[in-house]
């Protein structure tokens, strides 16, 4: 089944004007950057593609897929131009005009980094944003149990064409809906169906990436070391990855979905502690997740299965949360992927909608995360449920782990958060841009984050790039390439000892550091 305006099946014909080019000295000059690179683009892309700040469309379409809009202020750092690809030859194209002109290019998918590096910059830098939201074409192979998607689709529009074109294939993503694949993927990727399939990426079997070069090269081609990188390794470091095969996984003609909210009162802090013990060590088939927020922690679930097998089950091994039938609700899986984010009054046509409601946009958010491998003694719960009742506090969201991702060795893919992790957890705090700057809630976070640190996992103190934070480090350029010494105060908290592994696969295909960020992954010369 396909879906979306454009295409990119997995062919790979390089153009003449690909092939040829080698190497380029980048340009200084912020000025000459941007004049080479316009004159470059007009040869092999439609000028109706390229939108420059002049533009009337460029605004527009800079916000259009902006999903924290502390990000989206007069001084923010944009970028001078935004592509707009229709083809793989258009990004091709993008790539060798901006390494001739010295303009660095920043790829944008669904734009949910948590940090905006998908479209702004931290400092003032010349680049340009390559929006993928042309390139999002969903091809499922119910028979063989594949897909191609392309990394401008959402997770909810890969969700929307698996689900139509079977009623018992799945893929085991994010829970929003609007995320884009090409980065979400390139973080590893985790959702509902995590303990009983792990994640996205351990589902990847091919993909289709554009170097520095302007090279266009699949699975075989790039290598197995720049495979296994973007596979969870931050993708955006390596080059620009066009489109993704996955391997889908089966799910049952009926799962059950719950969501069971526990008040303080009602002894919400007993229910968490002990939930830390079972969860991660429930059946795969079951997935209970907690969101904690104020004085409420809220449970949520997919089991797949029905409500009568689920009944039992509950009641002996979780007997804590009180469950029974009447907070059952059966349906098929491909609905169970609205209801859980979106609410019982979703669709699954929900799942089509890219854009982002003005109630979103209208609050700034600042989020960081932690790895849990010993649970969490009840007192200091206790204390965690009265921090979180506190004015201008966030919210905690829980999401056990074990089962399938907990099998996978650590090195597999450059994700490493696997054996002997209990849950994840996701701290977010949020504040309404038309009357607060966000400083004490951001200070919140920082400070509740210090407050965790003797109960989460140490050396290093893990984090899921997914969830970027640029308080965890920043790279530092040195002689024009970001320094792998400085990036392993942020590369080893997310990748763990991968991150040597992925410093030598970035010196591998772009060795000159052109596809670079605050977190990108740094390149590192392999020994002789």
């Amino acid at each position: 089944m396909a879906m979306a305006r454009s295409s990119l099946a997995p062919a790979f014909v390089v153009f003449a004007l690909f092939c040829c080019y080698a190497s380029t000295t980048v340009s200084s000059q912020a000025s000459s950057s941007s004049d080479g690179f316009l004159k470059c683009l007009s040869a092999s892309i439609p000028s109706q593609l390229v939108f420059t700040q002049s533009s009337p469309s460029f605004t527009p379409l800079l916000k259009s897929s902006i999903r924290n809009p502390k990000f989206f202020t007069p001084s923010t750092v944009r970028p001078l131009y935004i592509v707009t690809p229709t083809n793989a030859s258009h990004v091709q194209a993008a790539v060798v005009c901006g390494r001739r002109s010295g303009m660095r290019i920043r790829v944008r998918s669904g734009g949910h980094d948590y940090e905006g590096l998908s479209y702004r910059a931290v400092r003032p830098e010349p680049f340009a944003v390559l929006d993928l939201s042309n390139l999002r074409a969903v091809r499922v192979d119910p028979q063989a149990a594949t897909a191609w998607v392309d990394s401008g689709a959402t997770l909810g529009e890969l969700y929307y064409a698996v689900g139509k074109a079977s009623g018992v294939l799945g893929f085991p993503a994010g829970l929003c809906p609007t995320v884009g694949v090409g980065g979400h993927f390139s973080g590893g990727g985790f959702g509902m169906l995590l303990r009983k399939y792990g994640l996205a990426v351990d589902h990847v079997v091919d993909a289709v990436l554009v170097d520095a070069r302007g090279r266009l090269l699949n699975k075989n081609t790039m290598g197995s070391d720049v495979f296994w990188a973007i596979r969870g390794g931050s993708g955006e470091s390596f080059g620009v990855v066009l489109s993704w095969q996955v391997r889908l996984v089966p799910v049952p003609p009926k799962v059950t979905v719950f969501n069971l909210p526990v008040t303080a009162s009602q002894g919400a802090v007993d229910v968490v502690a002990r939930w830390q013990q079972v969860a991660p060590a429930l059946p795969d088939d079951l997935m209970i997740r907690v969101v904690v927020q104020q004085k409420t922690a809220n449970f949520q679930s997919l089991f797949l299965g029905t409500c009568d097998a689920l009944l039992p089950l509950m009641s002996s091994r979780f007997p804590e949360l009180k469950f029974n039938r009447t907070y059952c609700k059966e349906m098929t899986w491909i609905q169970s992927v609205p209801y859980i984010y979106l609410g019982s009054g979703s669709t699954v046509e929900d799942l089509l909608n890219r854009t982002t409601a003005a109630s979103v946009f209208s609050s700034g958010y600042k989020a960081t995360s932690d790895y849990v491998r010993k649970a969490i003694p009840r007192d200091v719960w206790t204390n965690i449920f009265t921090q979180l009742a506190q004015p201008n506090a966030g919210l905690m969201i829980l999401d056990p782990y074990g089962g399938q991702i907990a099998a996978v060795p650590e090195a597999a893919t450059p994700y490493p958060h696997r054996a002997g992790v209990l849950y994840n957890i996701q701290y977010m705090n949020f504040w309404p841009m038309a009357t607060a700057d966000g400083s004490v809630q951001t200070k919140w976070i920082r400070d509740f984050y210090a407050f965790m640190a003797p109960y989460v996992s140490s050396n290093p103190r893990e984090a899921y790039f997914n969830y970027r934070d640029l308080d965890l480090g920043e790279n530092v350029v040195v002689g024009n390439v970001s320094s792998y010494q400085a990036g392993m105060v942020w590369g080893q908290k997310y990748f763990k000892g991968n991150y040597q592994r992925l410093a030598m696969a970035k010196g591998e295909i772009d060795p000159d550091d052109y596809f670079r960020n605050e977190q990108s992954i740094p390149p590192l010369a392999k020994s002789k």
